[in-house]
């Protein structure tokens, strides 16, 4: 069922210094995932970020590969590329489950990342969410992936004049009226 629903996108953040970014993708449905890459890929070039890209078999094994690159200190974030189609066992559930609570698990543990792991009832689906000129989940991923690198740097650099009851952190662009925050 379509929806009419408007959707609000953050403008991509300004980030001073290089940003290094690593695409896990399981290309199991790899003409979806070739898309999503595409869209991650635009999203990183307009951001002026690279992009690094590691294949894995399954959407199961995209958090231990994320958690792997995590640990290794190379990269600045994360963008995990995937799809999951329901098919006609409780596989799915097993899979969309376990991949997005090993993820929130990672960004919980500090780790700046993108979930792009489509999980959906059919291929025509995937094909729209993971369309550039569509819906562009690969580049939402990046973006996200993008915009917690900004946030963990702003908050690495302690900025002491702000009352942290009071302080709005909005990196996309400026409040009205106001310089940069």
């Amino acid at each position: 069922m379509a929806s009419n629903t408007q959707h609000h996108e953050l403008a991509l953040p300004r980030l001073d210094a290089p940003v290094r970014l690593l695409a896990v993708v399981a290309p199991y449905y790899k003409d979806v995932t070739d898309a999503m890459l595409a869209g991650a890929r635009a999203t990183a070039d307009a951001a002026g970020a690279s992009l690094d890209l590691v294949e894995v078999p399954g959407a199961l094994e995209i958090p231990t590969a994320v958690g792997m690159a995590f640990r290794s200190g190379r990269y600045d974030g994360f963008v995990a590329i995937g799809c999951v189609i329901r098919g006609e066992t409780t596989h799915y559930d097993t899979v969309c489950n376990d991949s997005s609570r090993a993820l929130t698990l990672l960004g919980l543990q500090g780790v700046c990342l993108g979930n792009g792991i489509l999980t959906v009832e059919n291929p025509g689906q995937a094909q729209v969410r993971a369309d550039p000129a569509g819906q562009n989940k690969g580049g939402g991923a990046a973006a996200a992936a993008l915009h917690l690198i900004a946030l963990a740097r702003h908050l690495s650099a302690g900025r002491k004049d702000a009352a942290p009851d009071h302080d709005v952190i909005r990196l996309a662009g400026a409040l009205e009226g106001q310089g940069r925050a």
